[in-house]
């Protein structure tokens, strides 16, 4: 027997019967969330061109993206020049034209300007599929996994980010999760980089900031200071995100420090208003104003959010915000949206390790029926059909084994009842039913084990 043992790309999975019906507890809990606010859904194609990802996620992120090698020769079309210099920049666009899609906001920026005229706006709509990125696999950190997006595109209603933040609240709630949804606004992040005299390092400021809770502050000043900014501007940053106090006090605090930008001034205005609006919607949830958030990817504009777990140590479950001018890229200008997207994988370990799945979401076959020999088994046959008629999970044992080993297997694959016919029960036209879980058994007709069962 060959010893070779197959495997699969690390930061890739497989999933197994109950981890399959666990994700998909997570899919279909958030998907009737998303239903009940009036969210469409749609798909967009695994792949993408690279044009179309390229550019938009900053230069870090670019470098996750997973580009596709061009079909045949594809060396035949690089230049000798560009060959000879070894260098990826210039080398990759000669060698990869299609990449698979880094995350599902871009795709959708892309879909909207492509489908336009077909679109009521504003558009509110639901995804939810698989994005990958080349990224270093660790803890909660995957390199293909689900992505759940909604997205309100065409409207500059601050309302959106209330019902967002709503939105979230609702689907932690139903899943059990404790959280702690973070706000912040990337025009105060703006207006503090303008008062500091760095307003053209925005960028970095706030790519450097979406690191902090990974690495800490001493290397994020080290990261700030290589980028140029002058060390008297690192302090005042930090002197800001060290402020730990009410939402009120700390909207103050830096209102203050931002008044004499314009900018900045609006960011403030906007939080407000945002927090006012979900006060009235009756959050659960804790919310949090964060002036470290920044959320690394250049195309938001103004509210950032992020949610995290209260009580178990896992990077953002969620994140998301509100980015004016997105669609501008493909040649449509002026399509402010915003939107939020929920880490299925994320979310599954933090449930898996809190125990807070329901037991019943593992539970596949409710009924087996189990026989001794053909006769017993065309026997049973009838019983099957009805039940399936009446929408209950059974399977019959195929095969004429030993009792017992038709017992374990039920009792492996947590059935909760098991059907026994043999030469008596087909004499008086009845079949024993036997509740695994309290060992409790009947003889029942066909009609009493269905009406026992959806009892």
């Amino acid at each position: 027997m060959s010893t070779y043992k197959p495997s699969i790309p690390k930061g890739t999975r497989d999933f197994l019967p109950e981890q399959y019906s666990k994700r998909k507890y997570i899919f279909n809990t958030i998907e009737r969330v998303f239903k009940r606010y009036g969210f469409k859904p749609i798909e967009t194609p695994a792949m993408e061109l690279l044009s179309t990802l390229t550019g938009k996620y900053g230069d870090e992120g670019d470098k996750l993206i997973f580009k596709i090698l061009n079909s045949g020769d594809f060396l035949q079309s690089v230049p000798t020049t560009t060959y000879e210099k070894r260098d990826n920049i210039s080398f990759i666009p000669h060698i990869c034209e299609k990449a698979l899609r880094y995350d599902l906001t871009v795709p959708f920026a892309r879909f909207v300007v492509q489908h336009y005229n077909e679109l009521s706006f504003p558009f509110k709509r639901y995804q939810i599929q698989p994005v990958w990125r080349a990224d270093r696999p660790q803890k909660g950190r995957y390199r293909e996994f689900y992505q759940c997006d909604i997205d309100v595109i065409g409207s500059n209603s601050l309302l959106n980010e209330a019902e967002l933040i709503k939105i979230t609240d609702d689907i932690f709630t139903h899943l059990g999760i404790d959280v702690i949804i973070k706000i912040n606004n990337r025009k105060i992040l703006a207006g503090i980089a303008e008062v500091c005299g760095i307003g053209d390092k925005l960028i970095a400021l706030t790519t450097a900031l979406d690191k902090l809770d990974k690495q800490g502050w001493d290397m994020i000043e080290q990261e700030l200071l290589s980028k140029e900014i002058p060390e008297d501007a690192v302090i005042k940053i930090r002197e800001l995100l060290v402020l730990k106090d009410s939402i009120t006090d700390m909207l103050d605090a830096v209102s203050e420090f931002v008044k004499t930008s314009e900018t900045g001034r609006t960011g403030i205005a906007e939080t407000k208003e945002i927090l006012k609006y979900a006060k009235l919607l009756g959050i659960k949830n804790h919310i949090e104003f964060d002036m470290s958030l920044a959320r690394g990817l250049n195309y938001y504009t103004g509210a950032i959010l992020e949610v995290k777990a209260r009580t178990l140590e896992m990077g953002s479950i969620s994140g998301g915000g509100r980015y004016d001018d997105l669609t501008g890229i493909f040649g449509l200008n002026n399509m402010s949206g915003v939107g939020i997207s929920y880490g299925a994988d994320r979310i599954y370990d933090v449930m898996e390790s809190l125990n807070l799945f329901p037991e019943t979401v593992s539970s596949f076959t409710h009924v087996l029926i189990c026989h001794l020999d053909q006769y017993t088994l065309c026997y049973c046959l009838p019983l099957l059909q009805a039940l399936h008629q009446h929408n209950i999970a059974a399977e019959i044992y195929p095969d004429t084994v030993k009792m017992k080993k038709q017992l374990s297997y039920a009792d492996k694959n947590c059935i909760k009842y098991v059907v026994i016919a043999g030469s008596e029960e087909m004499s008086k036209n009845v079949f024993t039913l036997k509740d695994m879980s309290t060992s409790e058994q009947w003889l029942l007709s066909l009609d009493g084990v269905i009406e026992k069962v959806r009892s």
